[in-house]
């Protein structure tokens, strides 16, 4: 009879979620949103080659031959500029919307926290968006007739520390939206910033290296348009990719981290 109890004790308390249940979760919730909506999934990736077919074909008759001949890395960049748009309002924008919707509150109140909340809910839109991109950059190479080398590891594993820089911006104006609520123009300000940093002459100004994006968009194009192999990369140039990744997503932890708690002490975490 008493171990009849205890089963059934067992079975009446639940086990504890993990941050592998946290995760299933998010993805999970990530996958429904993109099926269940999948007119605003197609309406991105529609706005994407839109305006790519008007850089393209505008530049073109501009520019003329100047823009064949560099049509490889326009691609590459545009590419990496997708991703780091998703990579950057899956964390700003989210947030934003939870301050408005007012359910801010109520990550805050989980077991986990809303910060790793908020960074899995990011990475969950990084994986939608490098299905997004690769479809854009598939439609890329189409409509141009660019021939380019896409050896998926390597693709991935650059493009992905590149992003995570922007992660970290995207946690900073995270924190700085839950602080001062309606500051939506001066971050969709930043994402046309990225521009600028994909483009930075790393090998004329070596200190852009330590931008986020800048190393990453050139290894990027070594990549893609070179055919270097992962293995392939000095260690020294992959080894300040992943230092640069790691410091702008911890610095924007942190301002994430010291905004929230300024927010609980004046008491505007939930005002909107």
């Amino acid at each position: 009879m008493s171990n009849q109890t205890d089963a059934s004790e067992q079975l009446d308390d639940p086990r504890p979620a993990t941050y592998y249940h946290l995760a299933r979760a998010v993805l999970y919730r990530e996958f429904l949103i993109f099926v269940r909506y999948p007119a605003n999934a197609i309406g991105g990736i529609v706005v994407s080659l839109f305006f790519f077919g008007v850089l393209f074909y505008g530049g073109r008759m501009v520019a003329g031959q100047a823009l064949t001949d560099s049509i490889e890395g326009i691609i590459v960049g545009y590419f990496l500029w997708t991703l780091s748009v998703g990579a950057y309002s899956s964390v700003s924008n989210d947030i934003g919307s939870e301050v408005q919707w007012g359910t801010l509150e109520r990550h805050i109140t989980t077991p986990f926290g809303f910060a790793p909340v908020a960074l899995l809910k990011g990475v969950a839109k990084i994986v939608r968006t490098f299905l997004t991109s690769a479809i854009v950059l598939a439609a890329m190479i189409l409509i141009t007739g660019t021939t380019l080398q896409l050896e998926l590891l390597t693709i991935v594993t650059i493009a992905g520390l590149s992003i995570t820089s922007v992660l970290g911006l995207g946690f900073a104006a995270g924190g700085i939206t839950v602080l001062y609520k309606r500051i939506g123009n001066w971050l969709n300000l930043l994402q046309f910033g990225f521009i600028v940093l994909i483009s930075a002459p790393v090998f004329d100004a070596p200190w852009t290296r330590l931008l986020p994006l800048a190393h990453g968009s050139a290894l990027l194009q070594r990549a893609m348009v070179d055919g270097t192999r992962l293995w392939e990369f000095d260690p020294l140039d992959l080894g300040l990719l992943v230092a640069v990744a790691i410091g702008y997503l911890v610095g924007g932890y942190l301002v994430f981290q010291t905004a929230t708690r300024r927010a609980r002490r004046l008491g505007v975490l939930g005002d909107y």
